[in-house]
């Protein structure tokens, strides 16, 4: 028997491991995927859209809608008066109106909404509501704010050490500063709910969400009730981002309000233009530094400024300024640092969530500062980097990051050693010197960056998930857990996780909708946790199932439940193999529990939220990117030549959807620095709202040579799998661009004799700041 056994197990590989499809792409690419927009409307369905304010900054005394109330098919308009429950959205910051109260806060912000029967005339009476508003002065700047103390929070001091006398007693030091610009999320699908008034005063909410609970709870405290009446759903999003993790609440919360006072279904979706003007961004930030290190370029003392622009609320931007604050040392040791995180208010959109967190905020700024340092060495900046690491070995007293979390599982050293041969650095970094010295208007430039990333929410009580798992008498099986799919692939991942843990094929699960009703106070889909939280939940869903099936199987055959292994779809003991199906089928009979639910919460993590001093991450994900790029030194234009990189998903539970989202982040890491540029005027109005003026990537930026491997070495904290997050790390691998691109402008620099000098490149790096650094002194 222990040959058919055998036989059996090796006959069907394992789901976890394989590069499966995406559990929905053939419906998407048959346009048969179902997105909110998608979904057929109820009869008496209304149509609500935005009255947004033109002032950045003012007094409102009142709202004219009399024009807008004359024109067909319009119903009425939904203002802060037409509130049940609190008139302040229930965000953390509890600081941010539904419905502009008595002041506007920004262009765009939202004042109310006009309703009736079409998408467009709900829209065209929008834009002839006039509000009655006395301008105020606007803070627009960064600066201008520390200044005047307008902060959303508090400021943040993290200090080890003692950073002065380190830098007074380095052998050299620099100054500097940096400006970073936020990012448009440009999500395909933009901003929608569609609210249904349900019976009792219940309400079912469609939602393009990353987080349902929290859409739950906004609704249910604008409107008074308990979050038991409300009842959120969300298949699937076409791209989030981080743009609707929060965000999506306000459009939910909207259309609910105007349904409760027009007594029918409301769908709200904001036009491209729209979406711009109302939602957040990416948080630029500004920094200023001062830093002391060695002759071999080791940092020996570091004073970091850095200052976030978070736009009128707080929003979720006291958790992005601590993950920069995290990930200001990226991969480097700093014995002496004091860092001083200021979140500035300002009179712009609410910045918010965005593919890392913040830590793309906290990377650039320290690669920018090896990279000045190798520069005023006359060192390659490389070798400069690796003499910064943090060293793996504790007896080197260099192990442990500046908010006192020990990093355990560095294999930053090894991760570059193999990129560095793979790509040929060496070799085309001197091809590169060759080619500048022969070239005076064409330039070209090389970087290798590394990139080490905190996996966890930085607020710990979020890193917490539920999932429910049935087995069906036919022996299929139907997965709902707390997260939410955003086209990155979460439901696959959780459909072969649970389909190994059954021992059927991937084909015979299903993960349906996300659901508030099903799996309650679900944490967001975001820090790059979604796999990692919501499949192990599930697969102890699934464990508990198949325990059950176990010990009936055993009882049948005379063994123990140990001695029970489920594997291709069949349930084998010492004494034969029954099929699936057929046990399931047994098991129903004799009245045995076939559906479960799995709760995991993650260990190990702890920190102190007011000296930002702990373990706030369960494990490190790491990553090294090699781009090549080349400038036009009388334009300032530029393009990627080459990218390569090499990054550290542990185990891969599915290689292909992992390199996908590699090469995901990286391009979006690349539009964020080189093309995506938001401008907002001196009236704090947003300039760039459309594709006509702002410019992501597209396919004709991505270079040819674009290699990505996955590191392979299984993660050495017990994740699910042996798994590492690949959502967020990957975008900051894209600095290696930025790096590249400075290198490049520095060779331009030596020809005139400017050697040493540090290159002056804003972020992000259009033609326009390229050509500026060219002929900064």
């Amino acid at each position: 028997m222990n040959t058919v056994h055998e036989a059996a197990v090796t006959a069907t590989a394992p789901a976890v491991g394989q590069s499966a499809f995406h559990e929905s792409a053939i419906a998407q690419v048959q346009g048969t995927a179902q997105y909110v927009d998608d979904i057929p409307e109820v009869r008496g369905t209304l149509y609500a859209a935005p009255i947004l304010s033109r002032v950045a900054h003012g007094q409102l005394h009142g709202v004219d809608a009399g024009k807008a109330l004359t024109q067909p098919g319009v119903r009425g308009v939904v203002l802060a008066a037409d509130i049940p429950g609190d008139p302040i959205l229930a965000a953390f910051g509890h600081d941010e109106p539904i419905f502009a109260l008595d002041s506007v806060q920004y262009q765009g912000q939202v004042i109310g909404l006009v309703v009736a029967d079409s998408v467009m005339a709900a829209r065209r009476a929008a834009r002839l509501v006039e509000a009655d508003i006395t301008p105020l002065p606007a803070i627009l700047d960064v600066h201008q704010a520390r200044k005047a103390e307008s902060y959303v929070q508090p400021p943040v001091h993290v200090r080890r050490g003692d950073a002065a006398a380190a830098l007074a007693a380095a052998p050299h030091r620099l100054q500097g500063s940096l400006e970073v610009g936020g990012q448009e999320h440009f999500y395909l699908e933009g901003q929608i709910a569609y609210a249904l008034p349900m019976e009792q005063e219940q309400w079912w909410i469609y939602s393009s969400t990353q987080h349902p609970g929290e859409v739950q709870h906004w609704v249910a405290h604008a409107l008074g009730i308990g979050n038991h009446a409300v009842t959120v759903q969300c298949r699937r999003m076409g791209g989030g981002f981080g743009g609707k993790e929060t965000q999506s609440g306000h459009l939910a919360v909207w259309a609910t309000l105007a349904a409760r006072k027009f007594h029918a279904p409301v769908k709200l979706r904001l036009d491209r233009d729209d979406d711009f003007m109302v939602t957040g961004k990416r948080h630029p930030f500004a920094y200023a530094w001062d830093v002391g290190f060695d002759t071999t370029g080791r940092i020996s003392g570091l004073a970091l400024d850095m200052l976030a622009n978070c736009g009128f609320s707080a929003d979720l931007s006291g958790p992005v300024a601590d993950r920069a604050v995290f990930h200001a040392d990226n991969a480097y040791f700093l014995s002496d640092v004091a860092i001083s995180s200021y979140r500035c208010k300002l009179n712009t959109q609410s910045h918010t969530a965005f593919r890392g967190f913040g830590g793309p905020q906290g990377v650039i700024v320290i690669e920018a500062i090896i990279g000045d340092i190798a520069r005023s060495l006359g060192l390659d900046a490389l070798a400069v980097r690796r003499r910064n690491y943090y060293d793996a070995d504790p007896a080197a007293a260099r192990d442990v990051t500046h908010y006192q979390m020990r990093v355990e599982d560095n294999i930053l050293l090894p991760i570059t050693q193999k990129l560095e041969q793979s790509a040929r650095y060496q070799q085309r970094l001197a091809a590169i010197a060759t080619w500048n010295a022969d070239n005076h208007v064409i330039q070209r430039g090389i970087a290798l960056t590394p990139v080490k990333f905190g996996i966890s929410f930085t607020a710990t009580l979020f890193n917490q998930a539920g999932a429910l798992v049935h087995v069906y008498t036919d022996g299929t099986v139907q997965v709902n857990h707390g997260g939410t799919e955003m086209g990155q692939g979460l439901h696959t991942k959780v459909a072969q996780i649970v389909a190994d843990e059954l021992g059927v094929p991937l084909a015979q699960v299903k993960v349906t909708a996300s659901d508030t009703s099903k799996v309650p106070n679900a944490s967001a889909t975001a820090a790059s946790s979604g796999t990692d939280l919501n499949g192990r939940a599930a697969q102890y869903a699934a464990r508990s199932v198949r325990d059950n099936l176990a010990a009936f199987v055993g009882g049948l055959d005379q063994c123990g439940a140990g001695a029970v292994d489920f594997a291709g779809g069949m349930v084998l003991t010492p004494k034969g193999q029954r099929a699936f199906a057929d046990v399931v089928q047994a098991a129903y009979a004799n009245r045995i529990q076939l559906w479960s639910d799995g709760f995991y919460r993650t260990p190990k993590i702890h920190y102190d939220k007011t000296t930002l001093t702990g373990r706030p991450f369960y494990y490190f994900a790491y990553g090294v990117a090699c781009t090549e790029v080349v400038i036009d030194t009388l334009t300032g234009e530029s393009k990627v030549l080459a990218i390569d990189v090499l990054y550290d998903a542990g185990r891969s539970i599915n290689p292909a959807i992992d390199i996908g989202q590699v090469e995901g982040g990286f391009i979006q890491g690349m539009g964020w620095l080189t093309t995506e540029e938001l401008v907002w005027n001196d009236q704090g109005l947003l300039t760039t709202h459309a594709p006509s003026t702002y410019k992501i990537p597209a396919t004709g930026d991505v270079p040819e040579h674009f290699k990505v491997a996955l590191y392979g070495e299984a993660n050495r904290e017990d994740n699910v799998g042996g798994s590492k997050a690949v959502g967020e790390p990957p975008f900051m691998l894209a600095v290696s661009v930025y790096e590249a691109l400075r290198h490049a402008i520095a060779s331009h620099h030596s020809k005139q004799g400017r050697t040493t000098a540090p290159v002056r490149l804003q972020a992000p790096a259009t033609a326009e700041h390229v050509l500026h650094a060219l002929q900064t002194p």
